[in-house]
């Protein structure tokens, strides 16, 4: 994909890995995904050069120039447009469009701690306020 008008496709798995890094970093260099990556598992600094440039080809990312001849990558989508991406993707194909389903399942863990807990409570809370105020008509 040459022109950025348009949305680029939703990333794998592993570009969503390397997008948490640009978004995190940007603009970043290979050198750098490379190591953040390299802290979870071993992997290749050619295969994360090959991985970026294919992900500048879909659209996911830009390219800037970096140090001497080198290049640094952008992101073209803000985390939270491909998070939702990605997300409606998971709801659609793994819980056949339930969000309740989604969240039962997340909340189902036993690793959910009271504090999380209670920030969905008020997550809860603030939705219902603004559902009250739209069927209000405020």
């Amino acid at each position: 994909m040459t022109e950025h008008d348009q949305t680029p496709p939703p990333p794998s798995e592993a570009e969503a890995e390397i997008l948490q890094i640009v978004w995190e970093k940007q603009p970043v260099s290979v050198r750098t995904v490379h190591d953040h990556i390299r802290q979870l598992r071993d992997v290749g600094y050619t295969t994360v050069l090959k991985q970026l440039q294919r992900m500048l080809d879909k659209g996911l990312v830009d390219r800037i120039p970096g140090k001497g001849k080198s290049f640094d990558y952008v992101a073209t989508q803000p985390a939270s447009e491909t998070r939702t991406t990605l997300l409606n993707r998971l709801v659609r194909t793994v819980f056949g469009n339930s969000k309740t389903d989604l969240v039962m399942h997340a909340l189902g863990r036993e690793d959910v701690s009271t504090s999380e807990i209670e920030q969905l409570k008020a997550f809860i809370a603030d939705l219902e306020a603004e559902q009250g105020e739209d069927e209000d008509g405020r």
